[in-house]
């Protein structure tokens, strides 16, 4: 699973956790799933990116020490465009 929060250092980066070992709560969002893997983002890290697309997207470099891609040379990092509005609501 993964899971996205507004934390620093780690917590700005989605981290990819094994089946049942991170505990989600009243507090976060499945928002979808990347792989068939769920995706859960924090409810006050949602309010801030609500308006935005955001794409999980895998680069070369160190990942979070949390994070199962951290020793495979490669990280998992947060991308977003900031969504349109239509021209009714603009």
């Amino acid at each position: 699973m993964f899971h996205q929060s507004g934390g620093f250092c780690d917590g700005s980066a989605p981290i990819c956790y094994p089946a049942g070992e991170f505990k989600t709560g009243d507090q976060d969002i499945l928002l979808g799933e990347i792989g068939g893997c769920p995706f859960y983002i924090g409810a006050r890290q949602w309010a801030v990116w609500s308006h935005t697309r955001l794409i999980i997207d895998v680069v070369p470099g160190r990942g979070s020490g949390f994070s199962l891609e951290g020793p495979e040379g490669f990280r998992f990092l947060t991308r977003s465009d900031v969504c349109d509005l239509p021209e009714e609501t603009a």
